[in-house]
């Protein structure tokens, strides 16, 4: 007979116990639920489970701190954290810990049931996990929407590497930022970080910014001088705007890449740096790929692990948050009172297309602290350009119309039972546009559509979705 799969929880929450219990309950599992942390290590001291799961805030004890502890006394056991306030420093330290994943709530039950069954797997392994210090340090990456949370937990999971990164993403997305907090959170954390934008320096001057130069290289250099890959050295090298790297330089990165040295221009003594490359790109490498454009071997040395930074519209959850954080930052940034949003602007503000991304958002916000005339921020306070977002008028205002005529078109038509034919229609583009929002997550999908789960799932089979 097979011994019996331990699964123990730990939530000051009765109610998250209770949904955790019946979601993972089977004959051959064994659940035991602690309402706090410390009747878990006391039980730890006797006994010892498959899989732990977590909460993060808990009184006395919080979840970051317990989950230290259970790696000194029993590194082996896979460790769940769960949170309902999800941010990256808690990511970080929860996989710097030595967490074996990480889950933001409201949770997807069927997710969390794959989790156990592979921390199970993970267990029989015996993968000893070592323990490292949590981090503390702030950053300005914020954010809670599905999206991000993905880009929290890369970063958690990379922070104890030294591989190189590909960062994706459009323009103003904030690629920089997250390239810095990769460093933050890396054993280099001690050493240089350098960013340049090799699309913002003329080709003949990169070359040179990059490798540095010899007294004599060329008119004007009237002596040596270290390029950024020296100065980096120890640290982490941010390349922005990849893409644009003109091919002369793509073959020197690979060789640096995959040999570790470089020459000065001009010079004749290879030099050996240990820099770790983080790229980023608003481009298509694939595609410039396929025009001859950039290299497909440089392409492979680059994108060892990619990392995708959402549009600001791909987040609109986080569009308020952000704004009162720029606005604070505005603030103490020209020395005057902080704006406060009226709840009728942080509804248009969420609506907006922002194609220029959270710089567009950070640049409106200095904007509006200087030129709003009260210490509230009404609509009618927004610049033209936003107050004329063609993205906003379409939601707002043309489906409406363009349903109101097919209704008034379905009845001189003599059509009957519009509600059951139109309903359903209505049902099933919701839903398919929710999931394709969400990657096919059911609980985020049901949380935009302001739905429960299970009458997610029970309109799915109602509908008949084919998904």
């Amino acid at each position: 007979m097979s011994k019996k799969q331990k699964v123990w929880i730990v939530d000051d929450d009765k109610s998250i116990r209770w949904v955790l219990e019946k979601a993972i309950q089977k004959k051959d599992v064994e659940i035991q639920s602690f309402s706090n942390p410390e009747d878990l290590l006391k039980k730890l001291q006797s006994d010892e489970p498959d899989v732990i799961i977590s909460d993060v805030r808990m009184p006395g004890m919080d979840g970051i701190t317990l989950l230290e502890k259970i790696k000194q006394q029993a590194p082996d056991i896979p460790v769940i954290i769960m949170t309902a306030y999800s941010d990256l420093d808690r990511a970080v330290s929860a996989f710097q810990g030595g967490a074996f994943e990480y889950l933001s709530k409201p949770f997807d039950v069927d997710e969390v049931v794959s989790l156990v069954k592979r921390a199970v797997t993970h267990k029989q392994k015996h993968t000893t996990v070592a323990v490292t210090d949590t981090v503390e340090e702030s950053t300005s990456i914020i954010g809670s929407a599905p999206a991000m949370q993905e880009v929290f937990k890369a970063i958690g999971r990379l922070s104890s590497s030294h591989f190189t990164v590909l960062i994706t993403g459009e323009t103003g997305t904030g690629k920089e930022l997250v390239a810095s907090a990769l460093h933050e959170h890396s054993p280099r954390s001690n050493q240089p970080f350098i960013a340049i934008n090799t699309a913002a320096i003329p080709k003949d001057l990169l070359e040179s910014e990059l490798f540095g130069h010899e007294k004599g290289a060329f008119t004007g250099a009237t002596g040596r001088r270290m390029g950024r890959f020296e100065q980096a050295n120890g640290g982490t090298l941010f390349l922005d705007e990849i893409g644009d790297m003109p091919a002369d330089l793509q073959t020197r990165l690979l060789r640096i890449l995959s040999q570790g040295e470089f020459y000065r221009v001009g010079g004749h003594t290879p030099i050996s740096v240990d820099v770790r490359v983080i790229a980023a790109t608003h481009q298509d490498l694939e595609q410039l790929v396929k025009e001859g454009k950039f290299r497909e071997d440089l392409l492979h040395r680059l994108n060892v692990i990619r990392v995708h930074v959402p549009a600001l519209r791909e987040r609109r959850t986080d569009i308020v948050e952000l704004t009162k954080h720029f606005l604070k930052l505005a603030s103490s940034e020209l020395h005057e009172e902080t704006k406060q949003l009226l709840p009728e602007t942080e509804d248009y503000l969420a609506k907006l297309s922002w194609h220029g991304n959270v710089r567009q958002l950070e640049n409106f916000c200095r904007w509006v602290t200087v030129m709003a005339s009260g210490s509230e921020i009404h609509i009618d306070d927004l610049p033209p350009e936003l107050r004329q977002d063609t993205d906003v008028i379409e939601i707002s205002n043309e489906w409406e119309s363009t349903f109101r005529k097919w209704v008034e078109s379905s009845l001189l038509k003599g059509d009957t039972e519009l509600l059951r034919n139109s309903v359903p229609r209505f049902e099933t583009i919701l839903i398919e546009e929710a999931l394709k929002k969400t990657g096919g997550r059911r609980q985020d999908a049901a949380k935009l559509l302001g739905w429960g789960r299970n009458t997610l799932t029970r309109k799915i089979k109602q509908l008949e979705l084919d998904l």
